[in-house]
């Protein structure tokens, strides 16, 4: 990049603006996908599930990247990037609103029903702003502004369960106590739907917000970035290929980053579940998923920092991957009686409290680190040399979201069968998954390997 044009002709006026608006919209992202991580274990108590019932949280949420990402593609097309993403905002807003009904009748359903409308609108801002974000400046540093946006994301899910805990699980263990006394079933239920409406009105003003920013991005100045002339840049080795799927490199991306959300998503959404299965009160449990996205962050500004001046981008994936082993195992092979407490201040009442913490805890909290750079990482690497397709290969990338949908459900089976610590054996091959693509599979069917 120049010092007034970034490499696609943008002023780099522009590219800040673009790259500051676009991060706004990641902390959105983030916002609403770690809410997931208090609403498993929220809506296992209001809704009477068990931990496997409670992963369809995740399921109904992820699974709307894999249905919808490939249709969202010629809605894109057609609205553009700026309207895309506001279309986008408006569908959230729609899924926010169905909490209400869901709420209302305690009907576990219609709560995925809202998930799942969620998943859709933020399929539309993903499927627009992740390849916006990859070519709107130099290839090389990609990696780079997509980790500027991870912070953004991240730092939004060190909040979000924070925030929700504080007003739908307020009390909680007055609330546990109330329902074992219950006598009857109709003062346990009476007791369930206090605490199911009590989403109400956090996801009334998610909505608000939602339509509000999706009506000020309409007067917001976005410069349009043609993905089509990148096939100008790939030279004659993209002329014959008449189809995604003449490109291994990206289909073995697609799978890697399959694996790498379902690790992602099991790291941040069955951590709380996690602690509480280990007698963890709520008070601290509540802050296990903000552990695991400060762990993601702390990664992320290491990836700012060292790529691509000290680190290339394959290499950090290639870092992440054995990190990601040896977390892996320390949660599973970890004493789950080891606990030890740290003095904290609650970020919403600033009270002060002994924060406990097993170990096994904290190591699942580490996956977060490992999982830092793959993202920011894996994008560029699959959408090298695809041109002229790389619309479509950035919706077979999102579709790969559906990892989140399938892997964490399968933890939850796991968890339900053996233990929830037992389960997280099925991190394992997912990060060796990953590690052939950091080694192997980024080069494959590309000319002399790059």
């Amino acid at each position: 990049m120049a010092d007034n044009t970034s490499s696609n002709g943008i002023s780099r006026k522009d590219y800040i603006f673009s790259v500051s608006v676009i991060g706004l919209f990641f902390f959105i992202f983030g916002f609403v996908t770690w809410l997931n991580g208090i609403l498993i274990p929220f809506l296992r108590t209001a809704c009477e599930l068990n931990d496997f019932q409670a992963y369809f949280v995740a399921t109904a949420f992820y699974i709307a990247y894999f249905v919808m990402a490939l249709p969202m593609t010629p809605i894109l097309k057609k609205t553009g990037f700026k309207r895309g993403m506001s279309v986008g905002l408006w569908i959230m807003a729609v899924g926010c609103l169905v909490f209400i009904p869901a709420a209302l009748t305690r009907t576990f359903g219609l709560f995925l029903t809202g998930l799942f409308i969620m998943g859709t609108g933020l399929t539309l801002l993903q499927t627009a702003s992740n390849p916006y974000i990859t070519i709107i400046g130099p290839r090389e540093s990609a990696a780079k502004r997509i980790s500027i946006m991870g912070i953004a994301n991240k730092f939004a899910g060190v909040i979000a369960p924070i925030i929700l805990a504080s007003i739908i699980l307020k009390d909680s263990h007055i609330l546990e106590e109330k329902l074992a006394q219950a006598a009857d079933a109709a003062m346990r239920a009476s007791l369930l739907d206090e605490l199911a409406q009590r989403v109400i009105m956090p996801y009334i003003v998610m909505a608000v917000i939602l339509v509000l920013l999706g009506l000020l991005l309409m007067f917001v100045h976005l410069p349009d970035i043609d993905t089509e002339a990148e096939d100008e840049a790939v030279g004659e080795a993209n002329v014959k290929k008449t189809s995604i799927w003449h490109f291994p490199h990206l289909i073995l991306g697609v799978v890697a980053l399959f694996f790498y959300v379902g690790v992602e998503v099991i790291a941040g959404d069955t951590i709380i579940r996690y602690g509480q299965s280990l007698k963890i009160p709520m008070e601290s449990a509540k802050y296990y998923t903000s552990l695991t996205m400060l762990s993601m962050i702390l990664g992320y500004l290491l990836g700012i920092i060292l790529i691509p001046k000290y680190l290339k981008q394959v290499n950090a994936l290639k870092l992440c991957t054995i990190f990601g082993v040896i977390f892996a195992l320390g949660a599973v092979l970890t004493p789950a009686a080891r606990i030890f407490t740290i003095p904290f201040i609650d970020l919403v009442t600033f009270k002060p409290l002994q924060l406990m913490i097993p170990v096994t805890v904290l190591f699942v909290a580490l996956l977060g680190f490992a999982n830092a750079l793959v993202w920011p990482a894996i994008w560029p690497l699959a959408l090298n040399g695809v041109g002229r397709f790389t619309k479509t290969a950035s919706a077979l990338l999102i579709m790969a979201i559906a990892g989140g949908a399938v892997l964490p459900l399968v933890y939850g089976k796991l968890a339900v069968s053996f233990s929830t610590q037992s389960a997280y054996w099925l991190c394992i091959p997912c990060y060796l998954v990953i590690m052939y693509y950091a080694f192997f599979g980024h080069k494959v069917g590309l000319k002399n390997g790059v």
